[in-house]
């Protein structure tokens, strides 16, 4: 079963802000006005990130927003600031893009399940990170959009996650075209799970983490990185692939607990690794 629910709040100004309500970690993105992905940001969420893969305690983060924006992407003034530099700004654009991709696979890498609250725009870098989440639920006023091409710049980042979320030509014209796509359209497209009113949004979030927090942490953790990784084999090597870890997950004492309380007909005592 989860922990006993215990709160506490933590770092509650900075361009990060954390809220730990036992096994939820909330991580809140606030770089007012657009919650841009400034180096600031991503080096903060980097390490809350990677704090919370080491941590027995977390079973699964929210990633939310401050404000009436989720993200306009990365800070462009930030990196418009550094073209004056002798390369161009080369260095400083590489540091940035490769900063958010390794956000974005320490996302998809971290043993819990890591869940996107949408509340509003989320735009280029942000509508990858949304992209990049295990689950996506977001209100039905929340607009997202790929708008590189409008000034000069295909989301080709942002594209690696927006095309393992939603279809292959549904994610060619949110690239192609630049514009935005209502929430509907985004569950259209596979980029999000759910779409509720924003009065409910945290209700039905805490409620996903709730249940999620529930789960084996062992099973959780094994499932999460099969399913990425069979995700990009072919149809016959990813079934070799997930009977090897099935037979793995057999023999875990977890699924032998599970097991044996299914069968026994009682609520199964998962342990930590």
């Amino acid at each position: 079963m989860a922990d006993v629910v215990s709160f506490r709040k933590e770092e509650q100004s900075g361009p990060l802000l954390r809220e730990v309500n036992s096994p939820v970690l909330r991580l809140t993105l606030n770089n007012p006005p657009a919650n841009v992905l400034s180096i600031a940001l991503m080096e903060a969420l980097l390490a809350a990130l990677e704090e919370a893969a080491a941590s027995k305690e977390i079973k699964v983060v929210v990633i939310a927003a401050a404000g009436k924006l989720f993200s306009a992407g990365h800070d462009l003034k930030e990196m418009t600031s550094h073209r004056a530099h002798a390369d161009g700004g080369r260095a400083f654009f590489e540091r940035t893009m490769r900063l958010a991709a390794e956000v974005m696979l320490t996302i998809t890498r971290l043993p819990q399940a890591v869940i996107a609250e949408v509340d509003g725009l989320a735009t280029a870098a942000g509508c990858q990170l949304v992209a990049s989440c295990d689950l996506a639920i977001c209100t039905d006023t929340s607009t997202f959009c790929t708008p590189g091409v409008n000034i000069g710049l295909f989301c080709s980042t942002p594209m690696v996650a927006l095309t393992r979320a939603a279809h292959r030509k549904q994610a060619m014209e949110m690239l192609l075209t630049g514009e935005p796509i209502d929430a509907g359209t985004a569950k259209e497209f596979g980029l999000v799970n759910r779409i509720v009113p924003q009065q409910y949004l945290r209700q039905v979030i805490d409620k996903y983490a709730s249940v999620i927090a529930t789960k084996s942490p062992q099973a959780l953790k094994i499932g999460k990185e099969a399913f990425y990784r069979q995700a990009e084999m072919p149809l016959a090597e990813a079934y070799d692939f997930a009977v090897g870890v099935m037979v793995e997950n057999m023999l875990a004492r977890d699924a032998e607990e599970g097991i044996g309380a299914f069968l026994g007909k009682r609520m199964p005592d998962w342990k930590e690794d």
